[in-house]
């Protein structure tokens, strides 16, 4: 019963540890466009010290990365590298020896399941990462949260003419044009969707600051999964441009409905 209770004492003291964290870097989030940078190293530190993750909810020392519950967006988490990694304009997320942050992505999947309260079925979550004229944080976060209903049903329609190259083939999704490409497998081991992109596609690799990417699952009729990538561009570099994330449903429409 002692050792019963000192387990039960240990939660509560994460859970509180991590609530009053949570709330600073919201705040720092607001204020400070470092912030998800200095909140990644804060877990990373406690991780090492203390075994403990919190604020975030898991930390990953060896493939370098945190994963960090959105405290305003329903069950969106996020991946955040540990190292100093500015955005999807940066070198580090590509090559041979660059970690795998959307395969960790991938994994923290479950964390939407839980935060949703159900079980999520695998082609109702969705991962993207924005422009840098898309997004309001100077280090590198991949968003992992449901996809939105009429984007599912936009890849169901469209997959037979989604190819396993980046083509002249476009869908327009919630007013912009995403190109399309069709990766196969059950996960993104060894398969790194920043390469797919810049190796792909000599336009994207020339400036990849303005572009936008989202990972999406889908599994086709014959029942083998995979994976639809969309890219679009930040036209003209203008704030806002190249937000991929707004094809993430924050509000789960797609569980709602289904409950």
């Amino acid at each position: 019963m002692i050792r019963f209770g000192l387990i039960v004492l240990g939660l509560f003291a994460f859970v509180a540890i991590a609530a009053v964290a949570g709330r600073q870097w919201l705040h720092l989030q607001r204020e400070d466009p470092n912030a998800l940078w200095r909140i990644a190293q804060l877990c990373a530190r406690d991780q090492a010290a203390n075994h403990l993750p919190a604020p975030c909810l898991t930390v990953d020392l060896p493939a370098g990365y945190v994963v960090l519950k959105d405290r305003v967006r329903g069950p969106e988490v996020m991946v955040i590298p540990t190292a100093r990694v500015a955005g999807i304009e940066d070198p580090a997320v590509r090559g041979p020896s660059a970690p795998n942050y959307w395969q960790g992505a991938w994994l923290a999947r479950r964390y939407v399941e839980q935060f949703s309260g159900r079980r999520l079925p695998r082609d109702d979550v969705a991962m993207a990462i924005n422009s840098l004229y898309g997004r309001s944080q100077n280090q590198l976060h991949i968003h992992v949260d449901c996809i939105h209903r009429d984007v599912k049903e936009a890849l169901a329609a469209n997959l037979g003419r989604i190819g396993p190259t980046w083509t002249g083939f476009t869908l327009d999704l919630h007013d912009h044009s995403y190109h399309a490409m069709w990766l196969p497998g059950a996960d993104l081991a060894g398969r790194n969707p920043f390469d797919l992109l810049a190796d792909g596609d000599p336009a994207a690799r020339a400036d990849m600051s303005r572009e936008t990417l989202v990972v999406a699952p889908v599994t086709r009729a014959d029942g083998v999964p995979g994976f639809v990538l969309l890219a679009s561009k930040a036209e003209h570099r203008l704030i806002g441009e190249g937000h991929g994330e707004s094809l993430l449903d924050n509000g789960c429409d797609l569980l709602r409905v289904a409950g």
